[in-house]
């Protein structure tokens, strides 16, 4: 990430989503302070012949990528550092990772030759994480979609163990949580993102949030570091049929209130 000598600002941060299918792609400038402006915010998804398959298909892919955004992005900005979010390597098709490490290496290729600087990778979680930090709680629920017992939430507490989503059902769709953060983070200036025929939200803006997502996340670090959130303080009341406790989180000297209700005959 960026070293304090390098903090001058405004900072064009380009941040990139890659998938073989559909790249999503920002621009931001970071004046410094807790909301970048958006200078650019868009999804690319390269066309090639349907019987081009395997390391050609990704050769192609990368060069129309190149020739229509890389390219353009580069005359048009005057981008000072790159964030891309890398293939999470962690998933059980190892084909499917090979081919997103290759990819992303063609494209951070094409990134330094026209744009003239190493790309700054970053995970999907720390890319959350660092973006919204609220959005780190004491996990509520089980796999099974069942409040956890008092003793696990208040073992979890001492133990400061909180998670991403952990407010959140395990099935929730993180993609449509991280959209709705930003668009409550630029509710003044909403964001255009693209709709389809029937005015449904097409599925290519959650690439191009997530590109934004790493760029918030990067610009965040750089800011302040890299620290993990912990747990402040808790307490816990008795309120009729629930039983109320209320936490803070914090990181980077902010705090954030959380309010946790359990069911008190379930407990």
């Amino acid at each position: 990430m960026t070293n304090e000598t390098e903090k001058i600002y405004p900072r064009i941060i380009l941040g990139l989503d890659i998938s073989t299918a559909c790249i999503g792609v920002c621009v931001v400038q970071d004046n410094g302070d807790d909301k970048p402006e958006i200078l650019y915010l868009s999804h690319k998804t390269p066309k090639i012949p349907k019987e081009k398959k395997g390391i050609e298909a990704l050769f192609l892919r990368k060069k129309i990528f190149e020739d229509e955004c890389i390219k353009e992005i580069a005359s048009t900005y005057k981008i000072t550092d790159v964030v891309i979010e890398e293939p999470l390597l962690s998933s059980n098709n190892v084909n499917t990772v090979a081919t997103l490490l290759r990819y992303n290496g063609m494209i951070s290729e094409a990134i330094y030759k026209h744009i003239g600087i190493v790309p700054n990778f970053i995970s999907s979680y720390d890319a959350r994480l660092y973006s919204f930090p609220e959005l780190v709680s004491i996990r509520k629920y089980n796999k099974k979609g069942e409040e956890y017992s008092l003793k696990h939430i208040t073992d979890a507490l001492k133990k400061g163990n909180i998670v991403l989503f952990g407010a959140y059902p395990f099935d929730v769709d993180k993609k449509t949580v991280m959209m709705n953060m930003v668009n409550e983070m630029y509710k003044d200036t909403p964001i255009p993102w693209c709709y389809g025929k029937n005015g449904e939200l097409k599925k290519e803006n959650y690439d191009a949030c997530d590109s934004l997502i790493c760029a918030l996340a990067y610009i965040n670090i750089n800011h302040h570091g890299l620290e993990l959130p912990l747990i402040e303080t808790y307490k816990k009341n008795e309120i009729e049929n629930k039983i109320k406790i209320e936490y803070k989180t914090k990181i980077w000297n902010r705090t954030y209130d959380k309010i946790l209700l359990l069911t008190k005959g379930e407990n």
